[in-house]
């Protein structure tokens, strides 16, 4: 049985630490917000990452530590505060508390990378985004690297799932809009496969030091967006020209960003690990929550 910190114990930590202790481990989650205990089976740590004098109640003899912090908005002091900052303070608070955890792993982030012209994209490949955000998340990943601790960092694509449907809401409302001209590359991975992936690095013996976990479709926008209409038998979006890219473009909401990340990730090096995607297209994990709506809203009568 390990001893296991889930630092920044949101929506994914929290999957994951459910996971780790159906199996047996004994599993502490940070996180900032004293409202809403974690659920039974994950020890509480109320404590802001980004404030030092919170972490010093660690618990002790730690054999790994998860950092899943997200930042809590899309502004750069965000993004410091979240992959900066709260990682360089948590080490510092391991120091020196004497810890010596076997391993650290950090979810990262695809939007480390600047290719956006629907190119193929490895762990070889350069990671050079010139946003913000791209930044911050390689200074977290670096910091890691280089913490005197064995280190994986995970780039997760988009991740969707219960309770992250703005796809599906934005198709079902008509908001949604499919950009004309070159494929636009998206690249996703269920919420629960993000969880199941960190679970399974854990147990490696000797990983490598940097993972991308997307599924096995890195598909164009539209495809997917005519598909879930199709499925939710309403009207395809419609079309609409996109604004050429702009570098340094700095909100999600800007259109020009979709352009700049189209990419098409490889998970050729976490399957060769042994890794087994429960939901390995958009497909597969799209069915599974539009059919949990459809049980939601038509629940079966009782006996």
């Amino acid at each position: 049985m390990a001893r296991i910190l889930i630092a920044g114990c949101g929506d994914v930590g929290t999957t994951l630490g459910q996971m780790l202790h159906t199996t047996g481990h004994q599993v502490w989650g940070l996180k900032r917000d004293p409202a809403g205990l974690l659920p039974s089976g994950i020890h509480t740590i109320v404590a802001d990452l980004t404030n030092p004098k919170t972490l010093t109640t660690l618990p002790p003899d730690l054999d790994f530590v998860v950092y899943s912090a997200a930042a809590a908005g899309f502004s750069e002091a965000h993004y410091q505060a979240a992959y900066v900052t709260g990682v360089s303070y948590l080490l510092e608070a391991l120091r020196q508390t004497g810890q010596q955890p076997k391993r650290l792993l950090f979810t990262s982030s695809t939007s480390v990378y600047a290719q956006h012209q629907g190119e193929r994209v490895d762990e070889n490949s350069p990671a050079e985004a010139e946003g913000f955000n791209g930044r911050c998340i390689r200074q977290g990943e670096q910091r890691m690297w280089t913490s005197g601790w064995p280190a994986v960092a995970v780039r997760f694509g988009g991740i969707y799932g219960p309770g992250r449907t703005r796809l599906i809401d934005s198709v079902r409302d008509g908001t949604a809009t499919c950009p004309e001209g070159p494929p636009v590359y998206t690249n996703r991975i269920h919420r629960d496969d993000c969880a199941r992936v960190l679970e399974h690095l854990l147990q490696q013996s000797e990983p490598e030091k940097l993972y991308i976990a997307v599924d096995d479709d890195p598909a164009p926008l539209n495809e997917i967006l005519d598909w879930l209409a199709s499925q939710l038998r309403v009207p395809k979006p419609r079309r609409v020209m996109q604004p050429p890219s702009k570098p340094g473009a700095e909100t999600r909401r800007d259109p020009a960003m979709r352009m700049r990340a189209s990419k098409r990730c490889c998970n050729t090096r976490l399957r060769a690990t042994g890794f087994q995607f429960r939901y390995p297209s958009y497909q597969n994990g799209y069915a599974a929550l539009l059919e949990g709506s459809r049980q939601k809203a038509n629940p079966a009568p009782d006996a």
